[in-house]
């Protein structure tokens, strides 16, 4: 079998069709449908159905992206196998991160790894639903992910744990809470929040603060730009939370710790395990464990 075949198989799967699939593998997609039919002769199953106008992998088809995995993890440890008798590894490396998660981790990252040599980072900013979090990884070696507190991580890809970001109440400076060494959801009873749009982290901890209020929800924006969110709260259009290492600078609000309700996202880096193995991916997300570390030791 051909393995760019079963890599297209794969993104299929991971991409919910082939139109999609095509524009992450940067094929047509006849070239797509072209490569299936090829698989799907060498196989003698159907690898594919319709279901209304997409696609989904057969059971037989999941079970071959599956085995497809393993044939593309061991491809990329043979080549690692080699690469490890270079004296460096080299190479481009794609890296996103959510906004407020770019400015935190990315520029520290290009520093360390422009200490390096042969390594090029290209770097963009990529804010989606937290469920589509791991199909950008058919696109991108290293993304860098945030999910609530307790939430599952994200099913099949490699998951590396960052850091912890606590969140914090965002006060303007002259609120009557803004001198409070913390809050309780009680205090905010009534107050106008800023959200952020739902399916995307943090509004289901602001839902949950709200019920603990014993109010109605007042929810009156949702924002997903932080800095946006920072100016509304400066200018008295409502309260918020904000991640505290990325805004615990902020000359124009207060963060107030929340009591009674653990408030702090999870930042981790998804990989697909092919791309893992890659020796210069690999020393990426190195460095960018070390940029976390020294984050998560601020106070």
């Amino acid at each position: 079998m051909d393995p760019r075949a079963l890599e297209t198989l794969r993104t299929i799967g991971s991409q919910g069709g082939v139109t999609a699939a095509a524009a992450v593998l940067h094929l047509t997609p006849s070239a797509v449908s072209q490569q299936m039919a090829v698989l799907q002769r060498e196989t003698g199953v159907a690898l594919t159905e319709r279901v209304g106008r997409g696609l989904r992998l057969t059971p037989a088809g999941e079970a071959l992206a599956a085995a497809a995995e393993d044939v593309a993890v061991a491809l990329e440890r043979a080549q690692a196998a080699c690469a490890a008798f270079l004296e460096r590894p080299e190479g481009i490396v794609r890296v996103s991160a959510f906004q407020s998660g770019a400015e935190l981790l990315l520029p520290g990252l290009l520093a360390r790894v422009g200490a390096l040599r042969g390594i090029v980072l290209e770097c963009t900013d990529e804010d989606v639903a937290q469920e589509d979090f791991a199909a950008l990884t058919d696109r991108i070696d290293v993304v860098v992910a945030h999910r609530p507190e307790g939430a599952p991580v994200w099913p099949g890809v490699q998951v590396v744990p960052l850091l912890r970001e606590p969140l914090d109440v965002a006060v303007p400076l002259d609120h009557p809470l803004a001198g409070r060494a913390s809050i309780r959801p009680v205090d905010l009873a009534g107050a106008d929040w800023i959200s952020v749009r739902d399916g995307f982290p943090i509004a289901s901890l602001v839902r949950e603060v709200v019920a603990r209020s014993g109010a109605p929800a007042r929810i009156v924006h949702r924002v997903n730009d932080f800095h946006v969110t920072e100016a509304f709260v400066a200018a008295g259009h409502g309260i918020a939370l904000l991640p505290r290492y990325t805004f615990g600078g902020s000359t124009r609000i207060r963060l107030v710790p929340l009591a009674e309700v653990l408030a702090g996202r999870r930042i981790d880096a998804l990989l697909r395990r092919d791309r893992a193995e890659r020796l210069v991916v690999r020393r990426v997300v190195h460095e960018l464990q070390s940029v976390a570390a020294a984050i998560a030791t601020l106070p």
